[in-house]
């Protein structure tokens, strides 16, 4: 488990010799693998409907091997982190901090290099679920974790509630999405909601439409929900009023809400965050600057007007919708035909130089196929709660990919 971050460390210059590193990530062996049965066992107790509902939807939703990383990408991740919280800083004020914002980074023989920050990031249940399963696990390297999540989630939550309203008893929670059981990810809300109801605490799945604003608060069914573990993807609530309404009231505590999002995960800031200039102008300090500007690729907000600059470089970038997720909308500008060019040239985007993704090589059925790979750290209040990897073929990724999906992550020193 990383400690809480200090940017003190942030000066820290890497020239990171992944070779060894590489070559793990290279090798089928039969040493370096997954328990399978492991993860089978841990998934299968979670009752039979559940394990029945990832079989059927996400059959990809686990990948077979693990990804190793080395200590010093580790550490640089975790430095790009510090630096980053310390130049958007959190406010001071007594509001919720935002639950499970997601750290995106590419790794390769340059280093670790930040892609993305969200502040609702998915998958950090199942990934506990996946690294618990493998904590006896006799395997190469050493997983990064919280020794007990689920009581670090619990902390969380009731962190949030008490930063905005003291001392009450935290007792109900919704986990809100649009259709929920629609959702890829709706196992995941269903292992969110067992958690609260372990802790005593009364959990729903929801959508928007089912909550009721009135004066004294937010509703669902006629039970008054305390906290609102938001999932949706419209990040300024502008589809969902009511739910805004009582939000911006303080009636309920919504977490992650529009100011997180808006604080950090509005694609736009990555461009602030390798601006040394604005930086500076900021009072940001020269060793955060430094780490930010080796760590996160060069971006630069899109304007229609420089067209004709970016069409001869594009194929160094990498497109980005402003208020895009999930990757939709986002193109390789070497994959772009000029007709969608042209249409990315008159819409909301950023450009972010490429930084190539890691490759984990999958053998399965007899055959061999090298996957991409990302590391996503989840961070609460500056602190590395647990860092898992998602493998994929294609653009982006898609938890399509036979052999991938979120994959265990092993750091060796």
């Amino acid at each position: 488990m990383a400690d809480a971050l200090s940017p003190d460390t942030a000066t820290e210059h890497f020239d990171v010799d992944h070779d060894f590193v590489a070559h793990l990530n290279g090798e089928c062996l039969d040493w370096n693998g997954m328990d399978g049965a492991a993860l089978q066992q841990a998934l299968q107790a979670q009752g039979e409907g559940w394990f029945g509902l990832v079989q059927e939807r996400c059959p990809h939703l686990f990948a077979v091997v693990p990804v190793f990383i080395s200590d010093l990408q580790l550490r640089q991740m975790e430095q790009v982190i510090a630096a980053a919280e310390l130049a958007l800083g959190r406010s001071e004020d007594a509001a919720p901090l935002g639950v499970f914002y997601g750290y995106d980074f590419h790794l390769n023989a340059q280093g670790a290099h930040l892609i993305e920050i969200n502040t609702n990031a998915g998958g950090a249940f199942l990934n506990a679920l996946l690294i618990g399963s493998q904590r006896d696990a006799t395997l190469y390297g050493e997983a990064v974790g919280e020794a007990d999540p689920e009581q670090a989630f619990i902390d969380m939550f009731r962190n949030e509630w008490r930063l905005a309203q003291g001392d009450a008893p935290l007792q109900s929670v919704a986990i809100v999405d649009e259709q929920p059981a629609s959702q890829y990810l709706y196992p995941e809300f269903l292992l969110a909601q067992k958690m609260f109801q372990r802790a005593g605490i009364a959990a729903f799945t929801a959508d928007p439409a089912q909550l009721e604003a009135r004066d004294d608060g937010l509703y669902l069914e006629g039970r008054r929900i305390d906290l609102v573990y938001n999932r949706l993807t419209d990040f300024d609530l502008a589809q969902h009023v009511h739910l805004r309404r009582v939000w911006e009231r303080r009636q309920v505590v919504l977490t992650p809400g529009p100011a997180h999002h808006a604080k950090y995960a509005d694609k736009r800031k990555l461009a602030w965050l390798t601006d040394a200039a604005a930086l500076r102008a900021a009072g940001v300090a020269e060793e955060a600057i430094e780490t930010l500007q080796q760590g996160i690729p060069l971006t630069r907000i899109v304007r229609a007007a420089d067209a004709e600059r970016w069409w001869p470089e594009r194929k160094e970038w990498f497109f980005k919708p402003v208020s895009g997720y999930g990757s939709k909308g986002a193109y390789r500008g070497d994959k772009m035909t000029k007709r969608v060019f042209d249409e990315v040239m008159q819409a909301d985007y950023i450009a972010q130089q490429l930084a190539m993704p890691g490759e984990r090589k999958v053998c399965s059925g007899g055959e061999s196929v090298s996957l991409k790979y990302d590391v996503r750290c989840y961070v609460y209040a500056g602190r590395v709660q647990m860092i898992a990897a998602r493998l994929y073929q294609g653009q982006t990724t898609n938890f399509r990919t036979p052999g991938g999906g979120f994959a265990l992550v092993r750091v060796i020193s």
